[in-house]
């Protein structure tokens, strides 16, 4: 059959359904436009270190309870070591959003140029705890002259809180960099690493089976109690072109931490999700992360924060206040 064959058999329509259709079609195409870059935006990359603890378990949580898809959020989650490689995510803009940064750290990467914004605090006090194998002659900090003791990254809270240790006690000991939870209790109990470091859920089982012995709290450290030491960081550029939803992520955020500490369905969730028993699961949010401490909206501490910084050279120099307005811009919360 011939091309005109087959065009003369096409349905022929009336000439008064055209305007009719053409006003459709463009509606839709309007409507597509429209819409899709509200779908683009509602996505975020987010890097989250220390899969399971408490602290970082808000964003997945929160995902599968559906509070950030309430919010128009949908998180793309990122798993990463811990502290430091979870900024580097956020300085590259690989991710626009990183959870658990070091406060020292940030402050150190910001002060040399490095494009972050604070937009909340991911911890305010200590839930790092110090062990070491149940056969050690180490009973306490006071006792780790000669020893080594662990921390995850250079500038993380658990780098400061050592060196805190050292100096509260005296003691000639040997901080070392021994990476994430799992990777530092391999090194205890191997013997390469004298005194170990975790937080929360990671070790506490451990623990009550006799295998290791907890031998100090960050807690422990008076000054430590009322620092904001971990931090919810955006990468500045991302920030600036997407306010709106960090307001919402953040929002988003604060109706998930409401729903851990407030509903029996919270904590259940973090117990399976962690895969720690029901028991532990509450001793992890009661004993380690009182409520008050995890509020998004608590900033606190950042003098000794940054005295902390200086002395341990991290910090040229404690920030300016104008420097710490355009570093600290947590969003409003959002009805």
């Amino acid at each position: 059959m011939s091309l005109r064959a087959k065009r003369n058999k096409l349905p022929s329509l009336a000439p008064s359904l055209w305007p009719r259709l053409l006003c459709r079609a463009g509606a839709l195409i309007a409507m597509t436009l429209a819409v899709s870059p509200a779908f683009a935006d509602d996505a975020i990359k987010l890097a989250v270190g220390a899969r399971g603890h408490w602290e970082t378990a808000a964003a997945e949580l929160g995902q599968k309870a559906g509070f950030f898809k309430r919010r128009g959020v949908a998180l793309e989650i990122l798993y990463t070591q811990g502290s430091g490689e979870t900024q580097q995510a956020v300085i590259s803009g690989s991710v626009g959003i990183g959870v658990g940064l070091g406060t020292t750290s940030v402050m150190a990467a910001f002060q040399k140029g490095a494009p972050l914004t604070v937009i909340g605090n991911a911890s305010t006090g200590s839930s790092e705890f110090w062990y070491v194998r149940a056969d050690s002659p180490v009973h306490s900090m006071k006792d780790a002259t000669g020893k080594t003791i662990a921390y995850s990254t250079a500038g993380s809270s658990g780098n400061m809180e050592v060196l805190a240790f050292v100096k509260e006690y005296g003691i000639d000991a040997r901080p070392v960099a021994t990476g994430d939870t799992a990777a530092t209790f391999t090194q205890v109990m191997s013997g390469q690493i004298d005194i170990g470091w975790s937080s929360p859920p990671f070790g506490i089982a451990a623990a009550q089976d006799g295998k290791i012995r907890i031998i100090g709290y960050g807690n422990d450290l008076p000054h430590f109690r009322d620092q904001t030491i971990r931090l919810i960081v955006a990468n500045g550029p991302w920030l600036a072109s997407h306010r709106d939803l960090a307001a919402r992520f953040i929002q988003a955020y604060r109706d998930t931490l409401a729903w851990m500490y407030g509903d029996p369905a919270g904590l259940a969730a973090y117990a399976e999700f962690s895969g720690a028993s029901a028991a532990i699961a509450r001793q992890v949010r009661d004993r380690f992360y009182p409520e008050d401490g995890m509020r998004v909206d608590r900033i606190s501490g950042l003098d000794a924060v940054m005295a902390d910084g200086v002395a341990a050279r991290y910090l040229a120099a404690p920030l300016s206040k104008q420097e710490l307005d355009r570093l600290f811009q947590v969003p409003a919360p959002v009805k």
